[in-house]
């Protein structure tokens, strides 16, 4: 046989062999994902199964996200628990005392919520330097700022997946972090050091990492504070800003790190207590449904769970009803509500949510597609109310130690 043929017979029998492989590898892909459009369809219908199960005090509680005072599990958190039913609790440093405290008080809440059959979004803001609500057993972490002048992206995964380690150890299953505001404007009196950097493309790569770093130890990443926060001579825990950019400019700056997390399939997002007169003259965007179902939800193609900053901000207070405000969120197109101090209002905003919805001002559409995103948050990261054990913190403050070695810059955050 001619050399060239053999050669031809060897080429026939390699695209034969090749194509039998890529038929292989495609079918076995193909295969892969029929099952995972089986098992979301699956899980779909489960939720839907959930929610028709649900009283009404149980779904209209689902919508909110309250704080607790004090660092026991009071008469009032179980209340707002076993007969409000809410769908979360968030902690503050009041809350916190020390290491085994915490635990206890988380555990009491997990108690209390036993007599409900779905879990707690157990939530907190850790997201290093001030704004850090860990006990003081943990090693501290750094500002956002500090890992933006660093701008290494598998730093920032490290670092959040410790938190995250943490977060998780102690019972917890979400945080309010990153920040993605793009700090622009240096007078800002809440951002600042919160803030990546002023470069938006910087604060999506160090955020993104940020948000997957929590992710990979199953808690929660709820991204803030949409639309951005950045550019603000007020800080919203004690007035309400008023921004007077148009929607171009957002695109071009404010944005970019939300889009960015959008396309990196962001879970959650919070809103932010700002106004933006161009946008909505009359609402802030955390109950704004030009913000929140146009731009978050129909241009960004954000489907995932839209939780308010805190209604008990001054920006809100002072400026409009709680109760209307909340009802308003929730038709604008946000999932929860965040209530975070005063028990009498947070038991108003509940009655507000349910008065709206036997009265139709909350239409079952638009509440039911809450609660689809909530309950089937939930049970993608398998919450439970299962009891915590002791936390073995030293091992965490190790892995922590060996990050801060690495990096010469963040030294001053060892213990000395």
């Amino acid at each position: 046989m001619h050399k060239r043929n053999i050669i031809l017979l060897f080429i026939i029998g390699l695209i034969f062999l090749l194509g039998g492989c890529a038929l292989l590898s495609g079918q076995n892909g193909s295969n892969q994902q029929l099952e995972e459009e089986d098992q979301q369809s699956q899980l779909n219908d489960y939720v839907r199964t959930q929610i028709n199960a649900m009283s009404i005090e149980e779904k209209i509680g689902q919508l909110v996200i309250a704080g607790v005072d004090g660092y026991e599990n009071d008469l009032q958190a179980q209340t707002l628990i076993e007969e409000y039913k809410i769908g979360g609790i968030i902690l503050f440093k009041r809350n916190i005392k020390d290491l085994n405290q915490m635990l206890e008080l988380i555990n009491s809440l997990k108690e209390s919520n036993s007599v409900n059959p779905i879990p707690l979004f157990l939530a907190i803001d850790e997201e290093g330097g001030r704004v850090s609500r860990l006990p003081d057993e943990f090693l501290k972490t750094p500002a956002s700022q500090k890992i933006g002048e660093i701008n290494d992206s598998e730093l920032s995964f490290r670092l959040a997946s410790i938190v995250g380690q943490q977060l998780k150890a102690c019972g917890l299953n979400m945080n309010f972090a990153p920040v993605l505001d793009v700090n622009s404007n240096p007078n800002n009196p809440v951002i600042g050091d919160r803030s990546f950097s002023h470069d938006p493309d910087q604060v999506c790569t160090q955020g993104i990492q940020t948000m997957n770093g929590l992710r990979s130890q199953d808690i929660i990443s709820v991204v803030k504070h949409f639309p951005g926060h950045g550019d603000t001579l007020v800080d919203s825990h004690l007035g309400l800003p008023v921004v007077d950019h148009d929607i171009n400019r957002l695109y071009s700056l404010e944005l970019i790190p939300f889009a960015c997390a959008i396309e990196n399939k962001a879970e959650a997002i919070m809103t932010a207590h700002i106004l933006l007169p161009n946008i909505d003259p009359h609402n802030p965007a955390s109950f704004s449904s030009n913000t929140i179902s146009k731009i978050l939800r129909q241009d960004l193609g954000f489907d995932g769970l839209v939780i308010t900053d805190d209604l008990t901000m001054a920006a809100v207070i002072d400026n409009y009803d709680i109760q209307e405000a909340a009802v308003q969120a929730i038709k604008a197109g946000s999932d929860q509500v965040l209530v975070c101090h005063d028990f009498q209002k947070e038991k108003a905003v509940l009655q507000a949510l349910k008065q709206a919805v036997e009265n139709g001002d909350i239409s079952v559409e638009r509440l039911e597609q809450s609660l689809f995103r909530i309950l089937k948050l939930k049970m993608e990261y398998n919450l439970t109310d299962e009891p915590v054990s002791t936390v073995n913190y030293q091992a965490l403050n190790q892995k922590l130690e060996a990050l801060y070695k690495d990096y010469q810059d963040l030294s001053y955050l060892l213990k000395p």
